[in-house]
């Protein structure tokens, strides 16, 4: 193992951010992160930098976790349709997507072309068209920082929620996920073709009976027309959470606002889509210098070149400001900004 001093960080994160980390390691096994747990405690994990905002250097030790891996497990079943599949925390998630879908094996194909890694996507449980990690994820393996122990974690001990998961509040910063197994299914697939955007896309292109394969192919073509590209446009993807607000709450707002679009989550609760709250308050397609909002999806947050992360930041909050103050909404960061 080797330390790097003084690196830049602007290739290691999806919004370009040309911060520097004091000390940068490059870990590419579980010996080596063990290892190096024995050695050091006070360290910022940083795996695909897609879910990151990074506002200032990083003086703490950089550790990049790049270990990588694909293994189908064998696993007694009652149901001969599971497949277990074993990603290792390095693994680029869209790649992982596609090596599964070329296995024919189903389960995550909604989440496809989502940014990021394996190792972090249970952090924020993430999400696309109707499907969520928590669908499929098993169990993950984890390093306990503070004894270097393995745990397991069952997807129940994970407290999954709405882009929200036990890593992301009582045990933040105490574990560090090495690895996530999946139960797919290998041939019976149920394709989740309930979005919207889904079904207008298969009907576009004349698909009665959509295979996995189908329903990725149409969430790539929906996600490349309204998202940037990471390597040609600094993007985190989307920038805030839809907010969820109790149905009374809801009423009031559609009473103002009759055009509202809006999703039932459950008797006492509804989901109302951010990117619209940012567009109605006036922000789609604006621009502050380096800093913006995108053209074609105003949930995304851009760097048009040279944008400070802490630029993008003051950006967000006079967004979430406007948004509070039109709509009586408080708008909350799905990135996490460091």
């Amino acid at each position: 193992m080797k330390i790097q001093k003084n690196i830049s960080l602007k290739n290691y994160n999806t919004f370009g951010i040309d911060v520097k980390a004091k000390q940068f390691i490059e870990i590419s096994s579980l010996e080596n992160l063990k290892e190096l747990l024995s050695l050091k405690k006070d360290f910022f994990i940083l795996s695909g930098g897609s879910n990151l905002l990074l506002t200032k250097d990083i003086e703490k030790l950089v550790v990049y976790l790049n270990i990588k891996g694909i293994e189908v497990l064998t696993r007694s079943t009652h149901n001969q349709n599971d497949i277990f599949v074993k990603a290792q925390a390095g693994e680029n998630w869209h790649e992982f997507v596609l090596w599964c879908l070329e296995q024919d094996f189903g389960g995550i194909e909604n989440m496809s072309l989502i940014p990021g890694n394996v190792g972090t996507s249970p952090i924020q449980n993430i999400g696309a068209y109707g499907v969520e990690l928590k669908d499929s994820m098993f169990e993950l393996e984890a390093l306990e920082v503070d004894s270097g122990q393995v745990k397991i974690f069952k997807n129940a001990d994970c407290n999954f929620g709405y882009r929200n998961s036990v890593f992301k509040n009582e045990l933040k910063g105490k574990y560090i996920i090495t690895n996530v197994t999946f139960k797919l299914t290998k041939n019976r697939h149920q394709p989740n073709s309930s979005y919207g955007a889904i079904q207008s896309e298969l009907e576009q292109n004349n698909i009665e009976n959509p295979t996995i394969k189908d329903i990725s192919n149409a969430v790539i073509t929906i996600r490349r027309s309204k998202l940037p590209d990471p390597k040609e446009l600094g993007n985190s993807g989307s920038f805030f959470k839809n907010p969820v607000i109790l149905k009374h709450k809801f009423r009031q707002l559609q009473h103002k606002f009759p055009d509202v679009p809006h999703y039932i989550v459950s008797e006492t609760e509804v989901k109302v889509p951010a990117g619209w709250l940012v567009e109605q308050s006036g922000f789609k397609g604006k621009r502050f210098g380096d800093a913006g909002v995108h053209k074609n999806q105003a949930l995304v947050l851009v760097n048009y070149g040279t944008a400070s992360g802490q630029e993008i930041f003051e950006l967000s909050k006079k967004i979430q400001k406007t948004v509070f103050e039109k709509f009586n909404i408080q708008l909350e960061a799905e990135v996490n900004i460091v």
